[in-house]
């Protein structure tokens, strides 16, 4: 009767347990279809959600930069790539010209003739430039999956090391650690109070209730690596950060580097994972080197590409896991990346000259040298040599490399071999992102990012981010998962100085976020099919998976292809076996219904803040999604009105006026003039010549007639915009502090205090005999016109935003001299490289100038650099406006920024509310109110009153923004103005409405 009774218990047992075995094998299959379900959804949105721009505005190009890319990009198609790399274009930067084919990043434009070429041979060049941001948006959101998914995945190999190092132990039991366990000093504690503590609660709880409820890692689940990359993927789709580089239409190069970066950072994770032969962790290394090189041709950001590798090879080394494969990987990685990056010509060698790229060079030759004394400690005797010997002969080593070294630094330095850190790299390190160069600091995305911006720009993902991190470095560090810990204190130390930086942090955000969701929901998952450790594992049932499971290390290690006894590398954590308490793998029943409960409960409680963001990102993208180059205004009865003032002046220049006529205008606007109008320019966002920028400067901010002698040697027209907002007024302090750094003398001061506009708006007596003032106020302000005698009004555009004025008295001898090719420098006889020149009447003005050096350009010789100058022009932007100060000039006014700038009458306030518009000004108000910038509103609001009443299309202003951004004192500045809080958005909500709860 009782063996009756045992085989019937058995029977049932059986019976119970392939029950389970096939519940868990569903769950996972459904999981998996799930998972790649999610994935494709996450795919389409982050295709749909870029084309908003696109679906409103048709197949246009956005912004500035984008035209010139697009106009390269026309002429790589058209010419091939053998006139592309030698293309001196005249048409730019009259009368200098530039080398287009050696100052360019052409990795974009390269990228999108392939397209044309091989896959949509039948599409214009413009709509595929129009349509890649939005391809390459889908692009990075799969190689963020991926890069989440190797850093968070166990490689299921323990050891690839085929030569042992005494730094670093041979094996490990797992892959994964506290980071705490790698650092020395911290190590001892951890070890002995903290992870004791930790496994012996984990004990208790494991005996009370036969379950360890999922919290005990041992080998990866193989779904929750997967899970991870899922929900990063669901980030990065749709996080706002990206979506600023990546919209359809505005085609920059960040909109593929992305992509490139992320793929680069991917395959050094790989590289780093456990393999079977060390040749795979060199292959990796190659490969590393390739997508780096594709980084490198795409955007100027390959520099933070390359310094997060190099430190993050360095904090491998510095936490005790320095081995084999970290040396050979790295070091295929910087041959094969650094040969390719040479070949870029824009690039050439600055990788083994400039001090931004000299890091990653050190850490190089660091890893060769560390590997050369492990090496020779082994060929010594290994482990028969005493602690105290091997540092000797290691320390002989390094201080005989260092020493040679620094001979070599020695005997280059003085040659001016060594390039200097620019302005923009400066920045980053210095107080308030100011450089001391104010073509730099004129720039609003080189200034530092506010806590809003984080929170605009990445919403709720900011905080998951910090979690996984945490997360990261306390259980789950790995020689690849230690990458995202130096790449996420990187991105935030450097968007945090740089608010354009703010890029950086979408994929390590959408990564370590995707991460925390990623293993809760792992753990959901586990809670009803049980912590598998390989889907091998699964399909072979309950018996090889409850093995597996208690099995904490896994596999033997292999070593060349056969099995061995693996030795301990003395580091302790949580799955460490000395620590465990016997556990089956399969929970109870009643702990599976509690995890699931808990589970449901996290996810319903979550689907709230996911709806949150996926709708405040599609808000994000419509509003970064309307071109500055088209409006639309939108008036109260519901009218839309398309305000294309800009493209209608440019299509005027290209249809009146002869095809060398040379226009000039602020450099903001050179790309768009010579892509649409295709008409020569002076000056566009390239500002490779801070001297020639700082003439055009001069010219347009100079009284009326002296402007008039430079011009007419130097352009046929002058373009200006105007009509309030960011129009060129707005911008003139910083075209004249450009020009004074240069032609010294005119101002007063090194910031140019005296031209600008007082508190009851009126002009400085130097702004007011500007020729800006006078072309962009002309017959608009009293008593303003401009000289008939010198120029001719020609154009204005529908809604004067945009005024174009003829130069009269134009000097023929000098556009003829500059058409001279005779007249042109070359750099060798016969070359394609020959600079233009400036004409010969214009040597009086070139004698005044000084040409800017920067501060950090430690090559130039002694006293090129005026550093009392520098000095006065950072104390003065530190201090600022003083409300108590004055003004140089015949009126004695208080300066533009007033703590109570003007406020209109109510009559006027009414009819601006009428008007409701996506414009520059809204867009610039909106960045200027969610950071905060108080005196940079002040003096907005001083010069152009009307703008504090400014409306979107949504029907949301600055009043509204300041609510929603928790704004305090922009709200008290705004309602001073006599913003009223009464007022509603097309949804009928009031600002207060908007206000965090």
């Amino acid at each position: 009767m009782a063996a009756s009774n045992d085989a019937a218990a058995l029977k049932s047992n059986a019976q119970t347990s392939s029950i389970w075995s096939t519940v868990r094998l569903v769950t996972h299959l459904l999981a998996l279809v799930l998972l790649g379900q999610v994935l494709y959804r996450a795919c389409l949105e982050a295709y749909q959600i870029r084309l908003f721009a696109i679906e409103e505005y048709g197949r246009v190009i956005h912004e500035f930069d984008p035209y010139f890319n697009y106009r390269a990009t026309e002429y790589l198609w058209a010419h091939g790539w053998t006139k592309f790399r030698t293309w001196f274009d005249y048409k730019v930067w009259y009368p200098l010209g530039r080398p287009v084919g050696t100052t360019i990043y052409p990795g974009m434009q390269v990228t999108s003739c392939l397209i044309k070429k091989f896959i949509l041979p039948n599409w214009s060049i413009n709509d595929v430039c129009v349509y890649v941001p939005a391809w390459f948006g889908v692009f990075a959101t799969l190689a963020v999956a991926w890069l989440t998914y190797e850093c968070v995945s166990d490689s299921g190999v323990t050891t690839t090391k085929t030569c042992k190092t005494t730094l670093s132990a041979a094996t490990q039991s797992s892959e994964f650690s506290s980071i705490l366990s790698n650092i020395p000093v911290v190590r001892n504690l951890y070890e002995s109070l903290i992870l004791p503590v930790v496994n012996y609660s984990l004990n208790l709880m494991i005996r009370l209730t036969r379950s360890d409820w999922g919290l005990r890692p041992r080998r990866v689940n193989p779904l929750t690596p997967l899970c991870c990359a899922v929900c990063s993927a669901c980030i990065m789709a749709i996080v706002p950060a990206h979506l600023l580089r990546s919209v359809g239409g505005g085609y920059d190069n960040e909109s593929i580097a992305v992509t490139a970066m992320v793929l680069t950072f991917g395959c050094w994770c790989k590289s780093l994972k456990p393999m079977r032969r060390l040749w795979m962790n060199a292959a990796w290394g190659v490969v590393t080197g390739l997508a780096y090189f594709n980084m490198v041709a795409a955007w100027g950001g390959y520099v933070f590409v390359l310094n997060i590798i190099g430190v993050s090879a360095g904090v491998l080394v510095l936490l005790g896991r320095y081995s084999a494969k970290l040396h050979v990987a790295y070091s295929c990685f910087y041959i094969v990346g650094t040969i390719l990056a040479t070949r870029v010509p824009v690039v050439g060698w600055t990788p083994l000259k400039s001090l931004e790229q000299m890091g990653p060079l050190l850490a190089f030759a660091g890893l060769q040298l560390i590997e050369l004394g492990e090496r020779l400690i082994q060929k010594r005797g290994g482990v028969r040599m005493s602690q105290l010997q091997r540092w000797k002969l290691r320390l002989t080593i390094y201080l005989s490399a260092g020493a040679a070294a620094a001979l070599v630094i020695a005997a280059l330095w003085p040659t001016g071999y060594f390039g200097p850190i620019s302005s923009r790299v400066r920045g980053l390190f210095v107080e308030h992102t100011k450089t001391g160069n104010p073509l730099v600091d004129s720039v609003a995305e080189h200034q530092a990012a506010s806590p809003q911006a984080y929170y605009q720009y990445l919403n709720v993902a900011m905080y998951l981010a910090p979690v996984g991190m945490a997360m990261t470095a306390l259980f789950f560090v790995s020689d690849s998962s230690a990458f995202l810990l130096v790449y996420g204190m990187a991105a935030y130390f450097f968007s945090h100085r740089m608010v354009r930086l703010i890029l950086l942090t979408a994929p390590i955000t959408s990564a370590l976020g995707g991460i925390v969701l990623g293993r809760a929901l792992s753990w959901a998952i586990g809670s009803v099919a049980g912590d598998c450790t390989s889907f091998t594992a699964l399909l072979n049932g309950p018996d090889t998976s409850a093995e597996s499971a208690n099995n904490v290390t896994a596999a033997a290690p292999v070593k060349n292809g056969k099995p061995y006894k693996a030795k301990s590398n003395g580091r302790s954590n949580l799955s460490s076996k000395k620590y465990n308490v016997e556990f089956s793998g399969a929970d109870p029943l009643y702990v599976k219904g509690i995890r699931l409960f808990v589970a449901f409960y996290a996810i319903y409680q979550s689907i709230p803040y996911g709806r949150d963001f996926w709708d405040y990102s599609h808000q994000m993208a419509h509003g970064i999604s309307h071109p500055s180059i088209i409006q639309k205004s939108r008036t109260r009865d519901g009218k839309t009105v398309v305000i294309d003032d800009y493209r209608e002046a440019y299509w005027w220049l290209r249809d009146n006026t002869p095809e060398d006529a040379r226009i000039m205008a602020w450099w903001d606007y050179g790309y768009q003039i010579t892509g649409i109008s295709e008409r020569t320019t002076l000056a566009d966002g390239n500002t490779w010549n801070h001297e020639h920028i700082a003439l055009l400067g001069r010219t347009l901010t100079a009284p009326e007639k002296e402007a008039h002698r430079i011009t007419r040697h130097l352009a046929d027209y002058v373009l200006v915009w105007s009509g309030g907002g960011g129009d060129d007024l707005a911008k003139s302090p910083h075209l004249r502090r450009i020009a004074n750094s240069v032609f010294r003398g005119l101002c007063a001061e090194p910031t140019c205090r005296d031209f600008g506009f007082y508190s009851d708006r009126t002009p400085t007596d130097s702004m007011e005999d500007s020729l800006l003032y006078k072309m962009v106020m002309n017959q608009v302000a009293p008593n303003v016109k401009v000289d008939p005698n010198r120029f001719k009004e020609v154009f204005r555009s529908k809604h004067a935003k945009v005024r174009i004025y003829k130069v009269l008295s134009v000097s023929k001898e000098s556009k003829e001299w500059v058409e001279n090719p005779a007249n042109r420098i070359c750099d060798a006889p016969g070359s394609w490289f020959c600079r233009g020149q400036y004409p010969p009447a214009l040597e009086k003005i070139l004698k005044e100038k000084r040409d800017f050096q920067q501060l950090e350009d430690f090559n130039r010789k002694s006293g090129e650099v005026d550093e009392d100058y520098t000095k006065q022009y950072m104390e003065n932007l530190k201090k600022g406006h003083s409300s108590g100060e004055k003004l140089a000039g015949k009126k004695k006014k208080n300066p533009v920024i007033q703590d109570k700038p003007a406020v209109l009458t109510p009559a006027d306030i009414d009819m601006l509310n009428e008007d409701w518009t996506n414009d520059e000004t809204t867009t610039m108000l909106w960045e200027l109110v969610s950071r905060g910038r108080m005196e940079e509103l002040k003096a907005l609001f001083s010069q152009i009153p009307h703008a504090a009443h400014s409306r979107s299309e949504d029907g949301r202003g600055p009043l509204f923004w300041a609510y929603e951004n928790g704004q305090r004192e922009v709200i008290e500045l705004l309602k001073s103005l006599g913003v009223s809080d009464d007022r509603t958005d097309s949804k009928g909500l009031k600002p207060s409405d908007l206000a965090p709860k």
